[in-house]
């Protein structure tokens, strides 16, 4: 089998690419950084392709797909994103539309595109895309995060559905997990308010259900629970809670 994914010099994406690694899959991995990617494929015990692009450019992106299209694609994670903290009114314009770029515009283009080619083949194929537990609510000082994970979430489940009634072999799935012990929340400038998960568990935990074609991928009790309670409470608590669950990352 053949995986892309975005994403892959650290967290998820990284530890997504060593685990299929383990079962001989080659691998396409894209990242924006060379160096990172180079050493990553001497490292692998398998056969890796690596593109260097920045997602939050759109041409880039349809550039990543032209690149890609020939190549029979099995698996397409994307796993590529970022999050930022503050007041919207007072984070940089420019780095949230950086991250519904990246966020939203390329994994729809990448999704939209390779499903297609995907869905001319035989073949069992499979598509992961990496939400958030954000995406289940909306998240005061993280609004524009919470809601690129939102589209994800919701995207994902949907185009679900309908490949399950077109009968295609496409088999898709959503991750969701709450903390994740990656680099994200140094590049969102905040520390996690309650204690991650381990980065190697929650890629194992994924790419096995992805395999069961699970449609929506919760690592942990907790994230699990919570998801479930959610739905016994008003929306304004929760933005209560969100927000304090939050305002204790920057503290």
């Amino acid at each position: 089998m053949k995986a892309l994914i975005t994403g892959a010099t650290s967290g998820i994406g990284l530890d997504m690419a060593r685990y299929l690694a383990t079962m001989k899959c080659e691998l396409i991995l894209v990242a924006r950084n060379r160096e990172k990617l180079e050493l990553i494929q001497e490292q692998l015990p398998t056969k890796v392709t690596i593109i260097v692009a920045d997602l939050s450019n759109e041409q880039k992106v349809k550039e990543l797909y032209v690149l890609t299209k020939k190549e029979n694609i099995d698996i397409l994670i994307n796993n590529a994103g970022f999050g930022d903290f503050g007041y919207l009114t007072d984070t940089d314009l420019s780095t949230d539309l950086d991250q519904i770029n990246t966020n939203i515009k390329a994994v729809h283009i990448l999704t939209k595109s390779i499903v297609k080619d995907m869905e001319k083949r035989d073949t069992d194929t499979y598509v992961l895309n990496v939400a958030s537990s954000a995406a289940f609510q909306p998240g005061p000082l993280m609004s524009t995060y919470y809601a690129t994970k939102a589209y994800v979430y919701q995207l994902s489940e949907a185009l679900y559905y309908e490949e399950k009634k077109k009968k295609t072999n496409v088999h898709v799935s959503v991750l969701c997990p709450g903390p994740v012990e990656t680099n994200f929340n140094n590049v969102a400038g905040v520390h996690f308010a309650v204690k991650p998960l381990k980065s190697t568990y929650v890629a194992k935990y994924a790419i096995d259900k992805m395999f069961k074609e699970k449609m929506l991928i919760i690592p942990g009790t907790k994230m699990k629970m919570a998801k479930f309670f959610s739905r016994f409470v008003s929306d304004k608590f929760m933005l209560r809670q969100i927000y304090k669950i939050q305002k204790k990352k920057a503290d």
